[in-house]
């Protein structure tokens, strides 16, 4: 083996070579940091594509119809009497029942909503309920059954 005049042995020429290739082909293994990557479309991505009022109401529970027709029905025993009385209170207990079952119609609300249907980055369709409506053609997110816009990126200057 050949040595330098300082006394320490020389590396052959080809081993260094040999690693330089090796390092070399190392580096080149690995992807570029800029590389462009192929990304699958968001799974809760989607466009606003039509917006519909909807307007849904409440049940009766029938509290209403059975208190009416309690007080129909003694109202209606305060008129008349024998057949008469009976035929009155039979009145007055439908027509409370009637009155009553109107009156908790009244004030139980209204609900009003809009039904959106959302087309999907995939290319579905999901159609979602909502208590605000969004503009027609605005880039949403679908969390569940909540929509939430999506942030507009403003080139800063």
């Amino acid at each position: 083996m050949a040595s330098t005049s300082s006394g320490q042995p020389r590396a052959p020429a080809r081993s260094m070579w040999a690693a330089i290739f090796v390092l070399a082909a190392v580096l080149g293994a690995q992807p570029a940091s800029g590389a462009e990557q192929v990304s699958k479309p968001c799974s809760t991505c989607g466009k606003v594509e039509s917006v519909r009022k909807i307007e849904s109401s409440k049940p009766t529970s029938g509290v209403g119809a059975v208190a009416g027709g309690v007080v129909g029905g003694v109202i209606g025993h305060q008129v008349g009497s024998g057949r008469g009385r009976t035929v009155a209170t039979i009145a007055g207990a439908g027509a409370g029942a009637f009155a009553g079952n109107t009156v908790e119609k009244k004030k139980k609300s209204t609900s009003q909503g809009y039904e959106i249907d959302v087309r999907m980055a995939d290319g579905s369709m999901r159609t979602v309920k909502s208590s605000t409506a969004p503009p027609v053609g605005q880039a949403v997110t679908l969390k569940g059954d909540v929509l939430q816009p999506v942030a507009s990126k403003k080139k800063q200057p």
